[in-house]
């Protein structure tokens, strides 16, 4: 009789091991729906909604009149409709490539901030519209803009247009993340 209470017994704990293991599976699987599921809630974007997020260093293909190199510092966002941007234009004191301050980008060339009214994403790219004010070259206040970014890191290009000028950047540092 011991044996076949040793059977019972043996059965009782394999029952237990599979249910523990199918326990296991169906705990895995919820933990795997709801940490795909979590960021759909949490980002709140609606049906037509696209988001993008970018910021970093580029610098303006071709600089400069005259060759002068020209950095940017960028940052933009935008969910839905609305959103802002900001770019700053940085330049050497010297008005010249050949001198030995034209790596020393401290002259505010231009300064752009705005904010976005219209986001359209397609193919990994996203073109952002809205009105700025803008100091420095191009100056005036209530201006439109169109920004035209690609989603990824250093190398990426963007495009800002504003008052009636046409930048061409390439990111160095910093990322543009579209969704």
């Amino acid at each position: 009789m011991e044996g076949a209470f040793d059977f019972q017994r043996d059965s009782r704990r394999l029952a237990a091991r599979r249910l523990a293991l199918w326990m296991g599976a169906v705990l895995l699987a919820l933990a795997l729906i709801g940490s795909a599921a979590r960021p759909i809630a949490v980002g709140a974007a609606r049906d037509g909604d696209h988001q993008v997020a970018g910021g970093g260093k580029t610098i303006i293909e071709g600089g400069g009149p005259g060759l002068v190199p020209v950095t940017t510092v960028l940052a933009f966002h935008a969910s839905g409709q609305r959103g802002a941007f900001e770019c700053l234009a940085l330049m050497p004191p010297v008005a010249t490539s050949f001198s030995p301050e034209s790596g020393d980008f401290e002259v505010n060339a231009m300064y752009v901030t705005g904010k976005v009214t219209s986001v359209t994403i397609r193919d990994g790219t996203a073109v952002l519209q809205g009105t700025a004010t803008v100091t420095g070259l191009g100056a005036g206040t209530n201006l439109p803009f169109t920004f035209e970014a690609h989603a990824g890191g250093p190398g990426t290009t963007a495009t800002l247009t504003v008052s009636g000028l046409t930048f061409h950047e390439i990111l160095l540092e910093g990322q543009v993340t579209i969704h």
